[in-house]
């Protein structure tokens, strides 16, 4: 059972996503989204803006799942979460537009900016992620340019 080719390929997908997970530019931008996750949850306290009630909890769940969402599978699955990262993406460009869309009548300065600064911020660690993970799928490129390499060697 252990020389079945299932068995091996298997092995050889684990072993080749563990590896990537090891990479310090791909651990750094799952501590990075993480944090930043954290960051856009606390955000109504930290900058504020906590009397904008509608807003405030926009930013709690999005926080949360961001954070969740960036660190919950990226470093055990790479081939399976190209898709996870997008949902990143499209949190991360929820997150700049929300004063607007959620609060109306956006009154503080700082409401903006810290929902832009983070939203972008969470939307190029989430293109980061992305890439990293498009580049682990079966047959991707092997090109030296990538995070990490796809495929067993």
């Amino acid at each position: 059972m252990e020389t079945h080719p299932d068995i091996a390929d298997i092995r050889a997908r684990h072993e080749s996503a563990e590896r990537a997970a090891s990479s310090p530019k791909v651990q750094a931008i799952d501590t990075l989204a993480f944090l930043t996750g954290l960051y856009l949850a606390a955000s109504p306290w930290i900058a504020g803006f906590n009397g904008l009630t509608r807003l405030t909890v926009t930013n709690l769940i999005v926080g949360i799942a961001y954070a969740l969402l960036m660190s919950g599978g990226f470093g055990r699955a790479y081939d399976r979460t190209h898709s996870m990262a997008w949902a990143a993406c499209a949190l991360g460009v929820w997150t700049i537009v929300a004063p607007w869309v959620v609060a109306g009548d956006v009154s503080t300065t700082r409401t903006v900016v810290s929902n832009v600064i983070t939203g972008c911020v969470a939307l190029l660690l989430a293109l980061a992620a992305s890439a990293a993970a498009r580049q682990g799928e079966p047959g991707a490129s092997r090109g030296k340019g990538g995070m990490y390499r796809a495929g067993p060697g």
